[in-house]
């Protein structure tokens, strides 16, 4: 499931002849393949990163208490959980290095299993990997459950790269099942402020730490999440992880010792986009916009767009690309990069997410709504 070892070829390098075939393209090219954000980084965060710049002494890696009291009141606020203790708080350099190395940093290694989505972010695995545990793909904890060997699980809810919300009920069922075995959960829910469909529009994305999921109890639970996407800060790597105070504190020890800090400056950066809902509301409104371009578009150019309530991308297959039972080195997604290619669209290749993902393609909303709008014409010309 996209890599196999440390050190494998960086996956996204597989795409460079379709990125060459598509800037050939009279009107220049359409880059909708890669989640990276485009528009400008909110003025109060700014500001907040200007005011923070005088810091000639080490950071904490623990960070600021004024970033941990954000994180817990944002958790209350913003994700239903009312009970998040600052001291389980642990700002990261981003998100996807924590990604890459819990499975190190919880200490696992030969005999552990560890647990990814059957679509999922390729550094699941590699993590996994990294630690020398062995990896299990699976959606279902009916498949692993009462295996002792079992010690870390990775929900993605909003989906990287399919934008499938998990049901509360659906999480628990996770939950319980790990902590029969005690297997630490670990949920990555970057994505949940970007909901586009009911309920999760109304109701809010589910957080692992919620008490309808946890029970009540962050006992064995990490919920890890990102600024990057919500507030246009993939360029400061702000992210964090909450949960279990007795992990987060082990965690916390090790990054003292590996010098893993989050800067002072964008520490200070981070409480204000925490404190600061408007510009998540006015970015996820530029978001609906160009979605409500690129949907219909696709649909009109003989694509099935599945799942895909929430996330910065679309999941979508053209007719009659389908996947042969067991998957496919020759994955159907890759004729369909050679298409959009052809019209000066960039897309990601849905096998990079696993053998299961390889007849859909991933089409990202970060793009200017100049260029969103020149996908959906080419889309609809075709």
């Amino acid at each position: 499931m996209g890599f196999t070892a440390p050190g494998a070829a960086y996956p996204w390098d597989a795409l460079a002849s379709h990125r060459e075939r598509a800037a050939q393209h009279p009107g220049g090219v359409c880059d909708l393949s890669i989640g990276t954000p485009v528009d400008r980084t909110p003025d109060v965060v700014q500001d907040a990163l200007r005011a923070a710049a005088d810091a000639p002494g080490y950071p904490t890696a623990h960070g600021t208490p004024a970033l941990r009291a954000a994180v817990a009141e944002w958790y209350a606020r913003r994700r239903g959980v009312p009970d998040v203790d600052p001291d389980a708080v642990l700002p990261t350099v981003g998100s996807k290095e924590l990604v890459a190395l819990l499975p190190s940093m919880l200490g696992l290694g030969a005999g552990d299993v560890v647990v990814v989505p059957s679509a999922a972010y390729p550094t699941y695995e590699v993590g996994a990997t990294l630690a020398g545990a062995q990896v299990l793909v699976s959606d279902d904890p009916a498949e692993w459950a009462g295996r002792e060997e079992v010690a870390l699980v990775w929900l993605n809810s909003p989906s990287n790269p399919t934008g499938e919300v998990l049901g509360a009920e659906r999480m628990a069922a996770v939950v319980a099942a790990a902590r029969e075995v005690g297997a630490v959960v670990a949920s990555d829910e970057c994505y949940a402020e970007l909901p586009w469909t009911a309920p999760w529009v109304d109701d809010g994305v589910p957080c692992v730490l919620a008490p309808r999921v946890s029970g009540g109890s962050h006992a064995g639970l990490l919920s890890v999440y990102s600024l990057s996407k919500q507030s246009n800060l993939a360029g400061y790597r702000a992210g964090f992880v909450a949960g279990d105070p007795a992990i987060v504190d082990s965690l916390l020890q090790l990054r003292r010792h590996m010098g893993m800090m989050v800067p002072a400056p964008v520490q200070a950066a981070m409480v204000a986009a925490l404190t600061d809902d408007a510009h998540v509301a006015a970015q996820r409104a530029r978001y609906v916009a160009r979605r409500d371009v690129l949907l219909p578009a696709l649909r009109e150019a003989g694509f099935a767009v599945e799942h895909s309530e929430a996330g910065l991308y679309l999941w979508a297959r053209r007719d009659g690309a389908d996947l042969p039972a067991g998957g496919s080195a020759d994955a159907p997604c890759w004729t369909t990069i050679a298409w959009l290619a052809d019209r000066g669209i960039v897309a990601g290749p849905g096998v990079f997410y696993g053998p299961a993902a390889g007849a859909h393609v991933r089409i990202a909303l970060t793009a200017t709504d100049e260029r969103v709008a020149e996908a959906a014409r080419r889309l609809t010309s075709a």
